[in-house]
């Protein structure tokens, strides 16, 4: 089969012939027929990930139909179109059982703990576990878009949050997982402040329903913040830092009204420094989303079911395997494109 592939940290991937998966025992093999390009990716080829070994193939948000499974595998079978977390459970640890696998302690996770999805084929274990059927007439970019960005912005907001109508959310960051925050929290009917610095990025953040946009290009963190906390009336109820970086991740904290929550989903390379004294002060709490378990899917499948959240609107781009290499590499870029890239795979 065809993938993307590196020997080589930050080495701009190639596309090259590779031997094709086989399903483990509990586990499926599936035809991937898109995935989507995210950030984490990136991370992960810049070699920010300590699960990853070389040479890789990136790639972990993904929906395609099952090509082959294994003797253990008892609810999916081959023919059957699927997505699954990018946190693939084991379905035995506590954490699992207490309904928690998207921190499961044995997780693993295409992209990262084994070759991913920027592949004609990927390879996904315990598929009884972590498997969701998906239905023939979703969108492809819809249905690939739950398993990272979607998910852990739906679960940060919803099960971590706890975002209610009407309050107000501040996301800083308008990239595919701050993008996906906006949607959901217009979907949710909350008042949603979105702030980048890029002017194509905030167009897109209002098209998802953003009720305010704050582009911060030339202001100071103590202006941004100002600016936020005039727009909600004293401060943010919820807020989201989508970027990874420790200044924004302050700005989001800053934002926030007294007794107020904040969600951090970006990724950071190292430990940021955090202003504590506020959350100290204002009795805020600092929580974290990574993911969503399988088990969780179906309540946000059938908000994209009723039409209140289409996923499929925020792809500016479809792209094929051969281009996938230069789009992962241009998310190095002060201003990657606004929107997310879809990688469509069609095989012969």
């Amino acid at each position: 089969m065809k993938a993307v592939w590196f020997d080589q940290f930050g080495v701009l991937p190639v596309v090259r012939d590779v031997a094709d998966p086989e399903p483990s025992a509990a586990g499926v093999v599936v035809r991937v027929e898109a995935t989507g390009l995210c950030r984490s990716d990136w991370h992960g080829w810049l070699g920010h990930d300590p699960d990853i070994a070389l040479p890789h193939v990136p790639g972990h948000e993904l929906v395609g139909v099952i090509d082959a499974v294994g003797p253990l595998v008892t609810r999916f079978a081959v023919g059957q179109r699927v997505t699954v977390p990018f946190v693939c459970a084991c379905g035995d640890c506590p954490e699992c059982a207490g309904g928690n696998a998207q921190v499961c302690r044995n997780q693993t996770q295409p992209g990262f703990t084994h070759w991913g999805s920027y592949a004609e084929r990927v390879a996904l274990h315990n598929a009884d576990v972590n498997l969701i059927a998906v239905p023939d007439d979703l969108d492809a970019g819809a249905a690939a878009l739950l398993g990272c960005r979607f998910a852990t912005s739906y679960r940060g907001l919803v099960h971590q949050a706890k975002l209610a109508a009407g309050e107000t959310l501040v996301v800083i960051g308008c990239g595919g997982v701050g993008l996906s925050a906006v949607m959901i929290g217009a979907a949710l009917g909350a008042r949603v402040i979105a702030v980048d610095i890029s002017v194509d990025a905030l167009a897109s953040a209002a098209r998802a329903g953003a009720t305010f946009t704050v582009n911060s290009s030339g202001m100071t963190d103590p202006e941004v913040v100002e600016r936020v906390r005039l727009l909600s009336d004293g401060g943010a109820q919820v807020s989201v830092e989508a970027l990874g970086r420790e200044s924004t991740v302050a700005i989001a904290i800053r934002s926030l009204a007294t007794r107020g929550r904040h969600v951090q989903i970006g990724l950071l390379a190292e430990d940021p420094v955090l202003p504590l004294g506020v959350v100290i002060g204002r009795e805020l709490t600092v929580l974290g989303s990574h993911g969503m378990p399988a088990s969780d899917y179906p309540e946000l499948l059938a908000l994209v079911a009723s039409g209140r959240l289409r996923p499929q609107d925020l792809i500016s781009q479809r792209i094929g395997l051969a281009d996938a290499p230069a789009a992962l590499a241009a998310m190095s870029a002060p201003l990657p494109a606004a929107g997310v890239t879809l990688i469509a795979l069609t095989l012969p």
